[in-house]
């Protein structure tokens, strides 16, 4: 069995060093679809982490929005098809996946491992705010989720 955190879609074995997977969180409200984005410290992204040992990418992008949101219902609506990023922060690659909740509810819990939130805040925001909010690296993965969302893709 190949690693998720040593294999991503045929690149080199060691190309990668850590498998990061999270989850583009959408809501629709009256008749617009919002995402669920998080800062912490000045930097904006979806709700993600470390896939940890024996764990499947996909578990570990609905642990990760369930551990630092607490939203458990998530309608993969889409699929389960991802988008990586490219290595960011010494060789760590980022798999986003597409989900719908119904929960507008969102709390930023206590990380136990480090006595705090891991994030210092939270918005739901439409698309143009979402492009405008996270960095480089994160803006093809909104591009891509509202084309999903939307129907607007390519054929």
């Amino acid at each position: 069995m190949i690693s998720a955190c040593s294999w991503i879609r045929g690149t080199p074995m060691n190309r990668y060093k850590v498998l990061s997977c999270g989850v583009a969180v959408v809501r629709k409200d009256r008749g617009r679809w919002l995402f669920l984005l998080l800062r912490a410290y000045r930097y904006w992204d979806f709700p993600k982490g470390i896939v940890e040992q024996g764990e499947e990418p996909v578990q570990a992008a609905i642990r990760e929005v369930r551990e630092e949101t607490t939203i458990t219902g998530l309608d993969f609506k889409w699929g389960y098809e991802y988008m990586d990023t490219g290595p960011y922060n010494k060789g760590k690659t980022a798999r986003y996946y597409i989900a719908r909740t119904s929960q507008e509810h969102v709390e930023l819990p206590v990380n136990p491992e480090i006595g705090m939130p891991e994030h210092h805040e939270f918005r739901w925001v439409p698309y143009e705010e979402a492009l405008a909010l996270v960095g480089s690296r994160v803006k093809p993965v909104v591009r891509w989720a509202f084309e999903k969302i939307s129907g607007t893709g390519p054929a």
